[in-house]
């Protein structure tokens, strides 16, 4: 359970493992220290955008191997001393490190700011094409007057091209949108038939420009480079209008299909590697866990570590000749033999000179560190908590050997303490997750529920069924992270289709959407306020709307064909303005329910 400070025989890993070193950092691995921060130094006065994680992390794994190099010279020099048989090798402070850490930390927090202006500009462009699809939908609502509007609409188009790159997240949902307001927009537009042909047809020459090129990247060889280049197709597509109705779905499947081989031979190519890597992590973690095996509380003779030494030896030849991991393994299996072979030898050089005088102070350090450890095991704070038991678990490990006779007790009083912790604290997120579950479940009924309305459903019958699904989705709470997505796509998706079907009046768009424009509101009070101040304007405008309606039935008889027919149209109109009065009713329920 013990580890060792100690370092290795001079046969350890440092010769043993390097080559993984000079296969991530080429030439730096064979610079010295003051080089390697010499070129960190440079690297920390270029602009974010011009810095290389993987040229960071070369030098800093090339300035550790020349540390390592460095005290195994000075170790075998001590060794080589006949003045210092009988004393103990002290490995030295390095000077460097510290600032080998602040110029990381210069890095790292130039490419933090980096990440926080971006992410701050895809938010700001965000916000700006959300206020301009608004727009162009206003001028969709306003039939009458939609010829007039043609030119600002033209305007805003130009706007939304000219902006800049949204979060990822937002790009699919954001251009969908743009897609259905643009089309819509045209669809109700009444200007000259020629400008508009002319305009769908200018489009539908684009666009089969585009499918030709995408169809044309389908047979490259550089799938990776076909991949990206595809990615460039779509920003285009998406900047162009809208096409004649006729041909808009067969142009967005040719589109598609060609899209779809592109994205299946890119598949196919990393599935392919990804293959390998996990051939190669297989084969690498068989030499950890052999390593791991030497049971080096066996070994009692010095052929006995002999033979456990070569065997060691013969497994880190074998690890140069394997490939590398996928990227978010390799350093981690790489630490993991690193570490294995230091233990063993770790282990091999306490056996050659034990320390008794440490053996004591050892044993009070890590009692030390068992009070500390008991004193937390208790505590329900979690988070601030584990990461001082992660800090005590460190420390443990920079301390060495105990005695033999204590060893394991020591060891377990430390264990029992850490796992008492994690173990209270596993259980109070099983109790979350448990509610989760549970939300999921509910949320799932409710879409069930949905799916029971059929075209046969009275519609008075379906509009209950669909507000009462909509009331109960807002008062369940979270469901697991990895259900999210799917479990509202799918619940949205089904509200939009039964608005569709049932003709369900919305004043801009679905109550689906309106409840995640309201979500992403949340936290900012000013613009919850400014919402619900112009829904309840529009709520006094319609119930004046509905009063005036009503007043006037008195005036009509249905004495007359025409007569009949108007009160019906009437009858109508006071229905839907009923309808919308309820869907602005429950809009203002939505942000009175989000409002801090």
């Amino acid at each position: 359970m013990d580890t060792n400070p100690q370092l290795p025989e001079p046969e350890n890993l440092a010769d043993g493992v390097n080559a993984d070193v000079e296969n991530n950092t080429g030439s730096t691995s064979r610079k010295s220290k003051e080089e390697i921060l010499v070129l960190l130094a440079e690297l920390s006065l270029r602009e974010s955008d011009d810095i290389s994680r993987d040229e960071v992390t070369r030098l800093k794994q090339a300035y550790y191997v020349a540390r390592h190099a460095e005290i195994e010279a000075l170790k075998a020099e001590f060794e080589q001393n006949e003045e210092n048989k009988d004393s103990q090798f002290v490995v030295p402070d390095d000077t460097g490190e510290e600032r080998l850490k602040e110029l990381l930390n210069t890095i790292r927090e130039k490419k933090a700011e980096l990440a926080r202006r971006v992410e701050t500009m895809q938010n700001e462009n965000l916000a700006r094409k959300k206020a301009i699809i608004e727009q162009i939908a206003m001028m969709c609502d306003d039939t009458d007057n939609i010829n007039r509007e043609f030119p600002r609409f033209r305007e805003l188009q130009q706007e939304f091209k000219a902006l800049g790159e949204v979060p990822p997240t937002a790009v699919s949902e954001t251009w969908k949108s743009y897609q259905e307001t643009v089309e819509r927009f045209y669809d109700q537009l009444k200007i000259n038939k020629d400008l508009r042909d002319y305009d769908f047809k200018k489009n539908l020459e684009a666009k089969e420009v585009l499918c030709y090129e995408a169809e044309l990247l389908g047979n490259s060889e550089d799938v990776v480079e076909a991949f990206r280049s595809l990615q460039e197709l779509h920003e285009k597509w998406r900047e162009i209008g809208p096409v004649d109705k006729e041909f808009r779905e067969s142009i967005w499947t040719r589109f598609r299909e060609a899209s779809s081989v592109v994205n299946k031979k890119y598949q196919a190519f990393f599935e392919e590697r990804k293959q390998k890597e996990q051939e190669n992590e297989k084969a690498k973690t068989e030499l950890c866990e052999l390593v791991e095996g030497i049971d080096t509380e066996s070994l009692k003779s010095a052929s006995a570590w002999d033979n456990a030494t070569r065997r060691l030896l013969d497994a880190q030849a074998k690890w140069k000749t394997i490939g590398f991991c996928s990227r978010k393994l390799n350093k981690t299996i790489f630490d993991r033999f690193r570490s294995a072979c230091d233990k063993f030898f770790a282990k091999k050089s306490e056996f050659y000179s034990t320390y008794r005088n440490e053996l004591d102070e050892n044993l009070a350090r890590k009692t030390a560190l068992c009070e500390k450890a008991e004193a937390l095991k208790d505590s329900t704070d979690w988070k601030a908590t584990a990461e001082k038991l992660i800090e005590l678990q460190k420390e443990w490990k920079t301390i060495g050997t105990v005695h033999k006779r204590v060893s394991d007790q020591i060891w377990k009083r430390f264990t029992a303490a850490c796992e008492t912790f994690f173990e209270k604290r596993k259980a109070a997120n099983q109790e979350v997750r448990g509610v989760e579950t549970a939300n999921l479940k509910a949320k799932k009924a409710i879409i069930a529920s949905l799916r029971e309305i059929t075209d046969e459903t009275p519609r008075d019958t379906a509009i209950a069924a669909v507000k009462d699904a909509i009331s109960r989705w807002q008062s369940i709470g979270h469901v697991p992270m990895r259900d999210k997505t799917k479990i509202n796509d799918t619940y949205h998706g089904l509200i939009d289709q039964l608005y569709e079907k049932f003709d369900i009046r919305q004043q801009r768009e679905s109550m689906s959407r309106f409840e995640s424009s309201v979500s992403s509101m949340k936290g900012n009070s000013s613009r919850m306020l400014s919402e619900r101040e112009k829904l309840v304007r529009a709520y006094e405008k319609k119930t004046a709307e509905l009063s005036t309606f009503e007043n006037n039935m008195g005036f009509f008889t249905s004495k007359s064909k025409s007569g009949d027919s108007m009160m019906k149209e009437m009858e109508r109109r006071i229905t839907r303005i009923k309808e919308e009065l309820e869907s602005l009713k429950q809009k203002i329920k939505i942000v009175d329910e989000n409002l801090d």
